[in-house]
């Protein structure tokens, strides 16, 4: 099966970019639209996405590493822009450390990263098998509604909820629009529970390479991270900027986890700013 994907703009250096879990790529409409602009701009869709794809598939997230890289062998732009969001930065970041020449510099929009600590945490709570019940999010994926009659009732319910308090009404537009999917009564969540789940406890315990490989990545490096993050915390940019000095990290005030689809204009700026420098 050849991996699903969309692309926008026709010209310019080929930028490829990377969801996070649970949230399609057309979701990122008004930031990937905005790069379509100077870059020719490919969107992956994640495992979590394809057709008959079963969440016991990982244990970990390496695989989704070497879906990308199945993905770049697909279309062979050649020496490409690597952007991703949460998950999608991990992705991006572990594919540039396996293969640093297809990448001419990366850009991680508040990565799934967390210091050593937690990593070895969480390989314990993973070998007491805990993850279902511990971790933060996953009671969050099983409860939520999945099914919708109607997405201008779901856009005016989330436009009360605070996780969506710095998204505008265009930008929380797209992302309504892209989580949900045809149903039999309606629509429904594109991103099953399952999944969702399943990436939440595949996460982080098999991460200690990344911090091993960081010290020789000798490709232009932006991390973008929201001031109110949960997610890429401040002592964690300033340990990875002591592995590689050159990098840069660059924090949007009034921003969380979701940065790229709260400030889709800000982030669009850091990236043009960056890649302006860095090519």
């Amino acid at each position: 099966m050849s991996i699903p994907y969309f692309t926008l703009g026709d010209s310019g250096l080929p930028l490829f970019f990377l969801h996070a879990n649970g949230y399609p790529p057309e979701c990122y409409r008004p930031l990937i639209t905005k790069l379509s602009e100077h870059y020719h701009v490919f969107s992956m869709r994640q495992r979590p996405l394809w057709p008959d794809s079963r969440p016991e598939e990982i244990a970990d997230w390496h695989p989704l590493t070497d879906d990308f890289l199945r993905f770049l062998d697909e279309h062979q732009t050649g020496a490409l822009i690597g952007v991703g969001h949460s998950l999608g930065g991990i992705v991006t970041l572990r594919a540039a450390l396996r293969q640093p020449e297809r990448f001419r510099a990366l850009v991680l929009i508040d990565p799934v990263l967390f210091p050593p600590y937690i990593i070895h945490s969480w390989q314990v709570i993973r070998a007491l098998g805990l993850g279902y019940h511990l971790h933060p999010l996953v009671r969050a994926a099983k409860e939520r509604r999945h099914q919708f009659d109607n997405l201008d009732r779901l856009f005016k319910g989330y436009r009360r909820k605070p996780v969506f308090r710095y998204m505008d009404d265009p930008a929380l537009r797209a992302y309504v629009e892209g989580i949900a999917c045809p149903g039999e009564h309606g629509y429904k969540l594109c991103y099953s529970a399952d999944w969702e789940m399943r990436i939440y406890v595949t996460s982080v315990w098999r991460d200690m390479d990344i911090w091993r490989g960081l010290p020789g990545l000798n490709i232009p490096l932006l991390i973008i991270r929201g001031a109110e993050t949960d997610t890429f915390w401040a002592s964690t940019a300033r340990r990875v900027l002591r592995k590689v000095p050159a990098a840069q990290v660059v924090t949007i005030p009034q921003a969380s986890h979701l940065v790229p689809l709260e400030h889709p204009n800000e982030v669009y700026q850091a990236i043009q700013e960056f890649l302006q420098e860095n090519l």
